[in-house]
């Protein structure tokens, strides 16, 4: 079985005076260890996709299955369990409380998970240093630049040992320069095995992908593997 099983997924919206149709009969698979981007111009249906997949939202009606499990079939208590253990969230806005320092942001979601401190505190120092940031432990966020928010903020989706990580314009906050670290930095954990979901407008973004599927007005209008993904070559 496929780690995300989607198939004829429909996603509406009462808006009143209309019924808006954000997703139409939208079917795919994600293998585990993929590197997917989901593209496509405002209004096309990405975003609501994103959040049908992290299950931030269910489908109107169709099938979504994940880790085996019907999605549809859960309560609001079970599909915060699997949005907080089986799922990584990265925003563009990196969401970090602003008086807690990048070790108390990354230990979050462990709290939820009913983790003892002393784990709390290992496995979280674990992934601040697999993101760099080991010598930035105990500096808030307003000490941090952006890309060193945005690394705190894959250390917090990382701690888990999520089945996904779902980056959500991960780079859309940044510089130039700093994106492409943010970029190359999830290329090395799909390196490692993590299965990425990225959900950009921007072609160079979506070229670090080895998949790109596109959404027009609801539906897939393409979905390609590709042949060469972008990847920086990394300093000496």
């Amino acid at each position: 079985m496929p780690l995300i099983h989607i198939k004829d997924v429909v996603k509406t919206y009462d808006m009143g005076a209309e019924l808006v149709h954000a997703l139409s009969g939208v079917s795919l698979d994600i293998e585990e260890n993929e590197y997917v981007a989901i593209m496509g111009p405002s209004g096309s249906g990405k975003s609501t996709l994103m959040n049908v997949i992290g299950c931030l939202d269910t489908p109107t009606s169709g099938l979504y299955e994940f880790t085996d499990q019907n999605v549809g079939d859960l309560d609001d208590n079970e599909l915060a369990e699997i949005r907080n253990r089986k799922i990584g969230f990265v925003f563009q806005t990196f969401n970090l409380l602003p008086r807690s320092t990048a070790l108390h942001n990354v230990e979050l979601p462990l709290i939820y998970s009913g983790v003892t401190a002393q784990q709390r505190r290992e496995k979280a120092e674990q992934a601040l240093v697999s993101v760099g940031l080991g010598d930035r432990m105990t500096h808030k966020p307003n000490e941090l630049s952006g890309g060193q928010r945005q690394r705190v903020a894959i250390a917090r989706a990382l701690v888990n040992d999520p089945s996904i990580i779902l980056a959500d314009e991960p780079t859309g906050n940044l510089d130039s320069k700093t994106g492409i670290e943010i970029m190359q930095l999830l290329v090395d954990l799909h390196e490692k095995g993590n299965t990425i979901i990225l959900v950009t407008h921007e072609e160079d973004i979506a070229a670090h992908a080895h998949r790109i599927i596109r959404l027009f007005d609801g539906k897939i209008a393409s979905d390609e593997v590709v042949a060469e993904p972008l990847i920086y070559a990394k300093a000496e």
